[in-house]
């Protein structure tokens, strides 16, 4: 369970979930489904750029390009 959600919060959001017509409940889903997909996008991009700055260290630490880190 997310550490932001509460058992009384997600008992709420299924009932109302419950008293929507089968075609928004369709569309309640796709929403969650998007949110979790954004989630799992922003992570992999977190993760390429943690995995990739290493590499790049090098690269940003150099006496030619220390005039542009002041800015």
């Amino acid at each position: 369970m997310n550490p932001m959600a509460t058992p009384d919060l997600e008992d709420a959001l299924i009932e109302k979930i419950r008293h929507l017509p089968p075609e928004q409940v369709v569309e309640v889903a796709d929403f969650v489904d998007s949110l979790a997909q954004r989630h799992r996008d922003q992570s992999l991009t977190d993760a390429a750029a943690r995995m990739s700055a290493a590499s790049f260290q090098a690269v940003w630490d150099n006496a030619d390009d220390a005039e542009y880190d002041k800015l």
